[in-house]
């Protein structure tokens, strides 16, 4: 039980349906769809589109989307990837010759083609119920009539602020006078919200063909892109069969590579060859959760790719051979020796959407524009900022993650789904960039070895090691908790840049027939049931 003396959250609790998200107008919208008729998707993509307005730092119709769908709450889980492809024309041998040594934040060449629309879009057609229009409106009407900048929202800006104001159209967006805007300050979008009216009216065309693309591309080639019409036309996301793993009689779902899912569902099977401690903070606790991860992010590092484009062993990444051998490596008296890293990209923000509905239609939706404010890119005309997904891509000659045409990047967003019995028991996120596979695995571990609820879990404190190093980015009550020891360990313990990650996710009590929410206070959001 919460300790109500104590600062946190309540779990939130309903039994219609709910709606866990980042943004607090983007949970209220869930909710008011869902009360209006709509199912479970539309909900999940009325707030996305909310949030790609008053959250744009974290997610936008500029950036990529995939979702876990369990219908009607069975364990047969349907999974979309929403993942764009490069320009056709890109190739190394191009880059090469323009100069190109690395793919920088600000480069057109690291904007894939965005997904998010076509995700959107082909959901609503296949698994909702409202017309596309209805569930875009209240995200319109924002960017329109305007909306109050929250305090995550202002704290993000400040921090991009170099980013932003070095792009015409954004600057005019975000900024004030060059500054970030106070919280409280009224910001609109209204070539946004144009574009997301024509969305609503003429579906994915609308963005994928015609006046909203034209502007995308003369933009991103105007500062030296390879993208065409033909690109933008040509775009298409798929439904994927999702992986899975068992950890202590659960089942864990992930989307399969080019995402990261894949990573989260190692950590847990080496996990699962340990014995926790009582206390889920403990030193040795967290010093497995480090190892696994490290271990686990140097498989991904090596392997993790677009499966169109080169073979990833997903077999053999989640067998139990593989979790021995990993599992064997790791000694709570010390930390293993640095681990190779090919490509390292800094953390990342995204939004995670949790919705169930009174039929109990699950979602599970990410959707991100990768680093804050992504690229720092905006189509004028259009009001589309532009993610920067493809600095997940490596120039190395004969990586299999490495930059091609029509390429997939490795994505790090990963939406989650736990089933037992035949039945979801919960949609879930956690978002953060290059955390999240840890931050499925920390989470997990918190509810099923721990008996923690959803949020109690959510609310404890951090950590992550950075990729290839022994580096830990660790939270200031960590630090205080169990610095110390691990860096006696060998770990190198360092403040993270911002607080680590954000979190919902939503429990299904099928013997009750209530619904359990928890939303990050990392984030603006909250979690609404009714």
């Amino acid at each position: 039980m919460r300790n109500f003396e104590e600062p946190g959250r309540s779990l939130a609790v309903g039994r219609k349906g709910m709606a866990a998200t980042s943004h607090p107008a983007a949970a209220l919208t869930a909710v008011e769809i869902l009360k209006a008729g709509g199912n479970a998707v539309d909900a999940a993509v009325a707030a996305c589109a909310v949030q790609s307005v008053v959250e744009a730092g974290s997610t936008g119709i500029g950036g990529d989307c995939f979702a876990l769908l369990a219908p009607g709450g069975r364990d047969r889980v349907v999974a979309y990837n929403g993942s764009g492809r490069t320009p056709a024309a890109l190739t190394p041998e191009r880059l090469k010759a323009r100069g190109v040594t690395a793919l920088e934040r600000s480069s057109p060449h690291v904007v894939t083609v965005p997904g998010a629309v076509d995700a959107w879009t082909r959901l609503v057609v296949d698994h909702g119920r409202m017309p596309l229009a209805d569930i875009l409106a209240p995200a319109a009407a924002m960017a329109r009539e305007g909306y109050a900048v929250t305090p995550r929202v202002a704290h993000d800006i400040d921090g991009q602020r170099v980013l932003l104001d070095a792009d015409p159209a954004a600057r005019d967006l975000f900024l004030v006078e060059g500054r970030a805007p106070p919280v409280g300050t009224l910001q609109r979008q209204e070539a946004l919200a144009g574009t997301l009216e024509a969305i609503g009216r003429e579906g994915r065309d609308a963005f994928y063909r015609g006046p909203v693309a034209a502007d995308m591309v003369e933009h991103l080639t105007a500062l030296g892109g390879l993208h065409t019409l033909a690109d933008f036309a040509e775009a298409a996301g798929e439904y994927v069969e999702p992986i899975r793993a068992d950890y202590r009689g659960w089942t864990v779902h992930e989307c399969p590579p080019n995402g990261q899912g894949i990573i989260a569902l190692m950590i847990l099977k080496i996990l699962e060859r340990f014995t926790p401690e009582g206390d889920p903070l403990s030193a040795d606790n967290l010093h497995v959760e480090v190892e696994a991860t490290r271990l686990a992010y140097a498989a991904r590092d090596a392997f993790v790719a677009d499966m169109d484009a080169a073979p990833v062993p997903v077999e053999h990444l989640l067998s139990d051979r593989m979790a021995d051998e990993l599992a064997s490596r790791i000694d709570l008296s010390r930390a293993l020796d640095p681990l190779p890293v090919l490509d390292a990209v800094e953390h990342s923000d995204t939004v995670y959407i949790s919705v169930v509905d009174e039929d109990r239609n699950a979602v599970s939706f990410i959707n991100s524009i990768f680093h804050p404010y992504g690229s720092g890119i905006v189509a004028p005309r259009s009001g589309v900022l532009f993610h920067n997904r493809g600095q997940s891509f490596s120039l190395e000659p004969g990586h299999p993650n490495r930059i091609g045409p029509r390429k997939r990047p490795m994505h790090t967003i990963i939406p989650g789904m736990v089933t037992k019995g035949g039945r979801a028991v919960m949609p879930f996120g956690v978002m953060g960039g290059h955390y999240q596979a840890m931050g499925h695995a920390h989470f997990l571990s918190k509810l099923i070895d721990h008996g923690l609820d959803l949020q109690s879990a959510m609310d404890l404190p951090r950590l992550f090691p950075l990729p290839g190093t022994k580096v830990v980015e660790t939270e200031a009550r960590l630090r205080d908790l169990v610095g110390e020891e691990l860096t006696r360990r060998g770990f190198s313990i360092q403040p993270p840049k911002s607080a680590i990650g954000g979190s919902q996710a939503i429990w299904i009590d099928w013997e009750s027939d209530a619904l359990l929410g928890g939303s990050d206070h990392r984030k603006d959001g909250c979690a609404l049931g009714y």
